[in-house]
């Protein structure tokens, strides 16, 4: 389990790190060279432009960590009270108002509806990070509402009613309480669905500029020379699927040190 959670820390902390930290270090940019060569001072060679690959890492993961992170952050805050309220109310119209919305735009695929939106008006890194979080909302919200429905049937929320305890005690206190680890679960799948998503977006041009430093263009912009300077394209491809590996590692590790706490309780 340590192990397990060690790995994740290192898999999930260089390319959180590059992303975070990497501006702070990327200095001014030099002198555009040939494209797609290796060497001349270049680490990793040069990109599709004669841009230094290093600087280009070092600048292109912020926008896809931060967008991802606070999409899915977005799309659990309005989800978590949507499904709670959905799962826990005894008016059917108001479960009907909440949940069938939601269900029209699960019918319609996520990188669809994000470039339909995309093809009304340019959406820059606010907007991508919002059009993201819409998308995730339907089924983040039905799997709360269906764990929020399971717990809601156990006899403890019966004797919570039964003691007078108010709805939001009974609610948030418990019922909240115990989709802890559907929700952890539920989040590390998500985060590497969102950031494969946002890594599209920005792979056909939505959300950042066609020549943006982003790890996602970068990939889609020098793939051309992938047999010639395969570094363009290979590190920005293995960081973004190191994010995501290192989150369902990190997720994993977590729930079964809960899991492993809670039996010995």
């Amino acid at each position: 389990m340590r192990s397990r959670f060690a790995l994740g820390a290192v898999v999930i902390g260089v390319p959180l790190a590059l992303a975070l930290l990497g501006p702070l270090f990327a200095g001014e940019p030099g002198p555009r060279a040939a494209s797609f060569t290796l060497g001349g001072g270049h680490w990793l060679g040069t990109d599709f432009v004669g841009r230094d690959v290093w600087r280009q890492v070092l600048l292109g993961g912020r926008s896809v960590v931060l967008v991802a992170l606070a999409a899915t952050a977005l799309a659990y805050l309005v989800a978590f009270p949507v499904g709670l309220l959905s799962a826990l109310t005894q008016r059917s119209w108001l479960e009907e108002l909440l949940m069938r919305p939601l269900d029209v735009l699960l019918a319609v695929p996520s990188l669809l509806m994000i470039l339909l939106v995309a093809a009304v008006f340019t959406p820059g890194a606010v907007g991508l990070t919002l059009l993201v979080a819409l998308v995730n909302i339907p089924d983040a919200a039905r799997i709360v509402r269906a764990a929020a429905a399971e717990a809601a049937s156990r006899p403890a929320v019966e004797a919570l009613r039964m003691q007078g305890e108010t709805w939001w005690r009974t609610a948030v206190g418990y019922v909240g309480r115990s989709l802890t680890r559907t929700l952890a679960a539920d989040a590390g799948v998500r985060l590497t669905g969102v950031l494969y998503l946002v890594a599209t977006a920005a792979f056909l041009g939505v959300g950042v500029e066609p020549d943006a430093a982003d790890w996602a263009v970068m990939v889609d912009r020098n793939r051309t020379g992938l047999f010639v300077q395969p570094w363009a394209v290979v590190v920005p491809a293995l960081l973004i699927v190191a994010l995501t590996m290192g989150a369902n590692l990190l997720v994993d590790a977590g729930l079964k040190a809960r899991l492993k706490k809670g039996k010995r309780t």
